[in-house]
């Protein structure tokens, strides 16, 4: 049974920094991309960054770009996000995912953890 569990989240002020990690169990680590989404209340996911199988690529939407950083350890099985530079836009149900590629569309990822709350404050 392949099981995504997100942790690291929490209640921030903004300015201040947050690392998720995604541990991952039943699923060939290093065959996957793995990638991280968001959803805020009332909005559709949408996509964070994403890494592919050996940590030589990333990908990150606009929004995070040069504040967020994606790793992996396919080693420990984990892939973490850290991040930095937080704003009160960035509060959000985070999300990790892995697919057979990378990818920014949700609907291309096959497994997904259940998620991990960010709160930033201002």
């Amino acid at each position: 049974q392949v099981q995504l569990v997100e942790s690291g989240g929490g209640l921030v002020q903004a300015g201040g920094s947050l690392r998720l990690s995604c541990a991952t169990s039943g699923l060939t680590f290093s065959n996957h991309a793995m990638n991280w989404f968001r959803q805020a209340p009332g909005k559709e996911r949408e996509f964070v960054g994403a890494i592919n199988r050996d940590g030589s690529i990333t990908r990150y939407a606009d929004s995070v770009k040069g504040r967020f950083t994606i790793s992996r350890d396919n080693a420990k099985n984990t892939v973490y996000l850290q991040m930095n530079s937080l704003k009160p836009e960035d509060s959000a149900v985070y999300y990790c995912g892995g697919s057979g590629s990378l990818t920014s569309n949700f609907r291309a990822v096959s497994y997904w953890g259940k998620g991990t709350l960010v709160t930033v404050s201002s």
